[in-house]
């Protein structure tokens, strides 16, 4: 028997039919979205439960691709393949080279080897990191599989390898690029949210797409961006590649017949919801252009205009959500001129927003007291900055 079938039917059995633990990376704070997520028609996966720095779940290989597709508060899907005690460096190479790495990573090279260690009498990350990437090498390429020799090579596929207590937990990383990367835009902005933050913002409010959404500091459009996707029913990775498609279980045909049922149940609104606007017109004409080329036009409607002269009566009849990102004191202003814009955005909400829910992001906690109405408030971290997340209904 060719030994490429032997391996396919190895794979077959451990990778693509076995039942495995995933764990979805999620920011501080914001684990319990991302576990509700989870549980919803689409993925509906069995036994998610938070844990350190996210949240785990028990699923096959499909609920993997799924994860990837659907969560929109998630930054990383990892697929869990071995976990061991090791108290020594000799302990830890013979469980390492014990995985069977052919059935996780392809042929063509040494994945990226992340290494975090708490309370472990094995401390150094670095001299642990060369550990496995030596097992995954030897095991792969010097006389294991193809023994072709390629330790100089190195893919884009990445290990992730914890250690907490002198127990190590060894992880394959689906995702490949950080989930909030959506592949929507191909245009820079300064300050902007992440996508992954503005999701759980949108969440937290209570946004299903039926509602107005204004926009009216859109930047990159962000805000604007998620919410047409929520509105359209589409899901946030719908545009971009995964790490696992490079992985030896991956299967195309599988891949499509999946994203096929998903594009079933996209939703045609009849007309925009969601208003983006702002004063900078080359980020209006940025935004434009991307809303038309991922045919968004039927969510999103983009104008040049300031925020403190925009009427939301003249733009809408209903009252719906409004979404500000102002700009960061850090990046765009000094400390000052920040603290002055955000009491005036108070003061205009205040003024012609009531009744309207309102995501706001303020740059330092201080500035949440420049709000003349209570909200709820969250800190999330961006970018070196701590900045606070206020979400509510404006009285």
């Amino acid at each position: 028997m060719p030994p490429e079938t032997s391996l396919t039917k190895r794979i077959r059995r451990h990778v693509i039919g076995r039942r495995r633990t995933y764990f979805a990376a999620a920011a501080p704070g914001f684990e319990a979205l991302c576990r509700d997520e989870l549980a919803e028609p689409g993925l509906a996966v069995e036994m998610a439960s938070i844990v350190d720095g996210g949240v785990e779940f028990e699923g096959r290989l499909e609920d993997c691709y799924l994860a990837n597709l659907h969560l929109r508060t998630a930054g990383r899907i990892l697929m869990r393949i071995d976990g061991f005690r090791a108290t020594g460096f000799g302990q830890l190479e013979k469980k390492l080279a014990g995985i069977p790495w052919e059935l996780y990573l392809p042929l063509a090279g040494l994945p990226q080897v992340h290494v975090t260690v708490r309370h472990c009498r094995l401390y150094h990350s670095a001299a642990i990191g060369q550990r496995v990437a030596d097992c995954i090498s030897s095991r792969l390429f010097n006389g294991g599989i193809n023994g072709r020799g390629k330790k100089e090579i190195r893919s884009d596929l990445s290990v992730f390898v914890r250690g907490a207590d002198d127990r190590f937990t060894v992880s394959i990383d689906s995702s490949g690029k950080h989930l909030h990367k959506r592949g929507l835009k191909r245009h820079p902005g300064r300050a902007p949210i992440r996508e992954t933050m503005a999701a759980a913002a949108l969440r937290m409010i209570g946004y299903d797409g039926t509602q107005p959404l204004l926009d009216p500091m859109c930047g990159t459009g962000t805000f604007s961006l998620e919410a047409a996707l929520i509105a359209a029913n589409i899901p946030p990775g719908w545009f971009r590649e995964f790490a696992f498609m490079s992985w030896p279980s991956f299967s195309p045909k599988r891949w499509e017949y999946l994203k096929g049922r998903c594009e079933a149940e996209f939703t045609d609104r009849p007309k925009p919801l969601i208003f983006a606007s702002d004063r900078d017109s080359s980020a209006c004409r940025r935004l434009e252009t991307c809303v038309r080329q991922n045919r968004l036009a039927n969510s999103i409607t983009v104008s040049r205009k300031d925020f403190f002269d925009l009427l939301p009566a003249k733009i809408t009849r209903g009252k719906g959500v409004v979404a500000i990102n102002p700009p960061y004191g850090k990046r765009l202003g000094r400390f000052e001129e920040s603290q002055a814009l955000f009491s005036a955005i108070g003061e205009k909400l205040d003024r012609e927003y009531r009744g309207w829910k309102v995501i706001l992001v303020a740059p330092h906690r201080t500035f949440v007291q420049k709000i003349p109405f209570k909200l709820h408030t969250q800190h999330f971290f961006h970018g070196g900055l701590k900045p606070v997340l206020m979400t509510g209904k404006i009285p």
